[in-house]
């Protein structure tokens, strides 16, 4: 019988909820100012300006969004999970079971 899946490198309490994003998403940021200001009616008169307002903001934000994703880990999350839905991982084991 085939087997699918993936094993883990580290333990889950050594995988953060940013390690997870960063493999899935890669490491760039989020947002990407495309410089409108330089580009539309009247741009591309003298040097580019400073970051504009919202690439500031939204840089800052995805800062706390990646520092609070880093700050928890994959264990934490398997606890919660346990805790919300006890018997869980066995009905679901038994479903998998079921449907090969």
């Amino acid at each position: 019988m085939a087997r699918v899946g993936f094993r883990l490198a580290r333990p889950l309490d050594a995988i953060s909820l940013m390690d997870v994003v960063a493999a899935v998403e890669g490491p760039d940021e989020a947002f990407r100012c495309a410089e409108i200001r330089q580009q539309g009616p009247g741009g591309g008169e003298g040097p580019p300006a400073a970051e504009c307002a919202i690439g500031h903001a939204m840089g800052r934000a995805e800062l706390a969004w990646r520092h609070a994703l880093a700050g928890q880990n994959l264990d934490e999350i398997r606890q919660q999970a346990e805790r919300q839905a006890p018997g869980a991982p066995d009905r679901l084991r038994a479903w998998l079971a079921a449907t090969r």
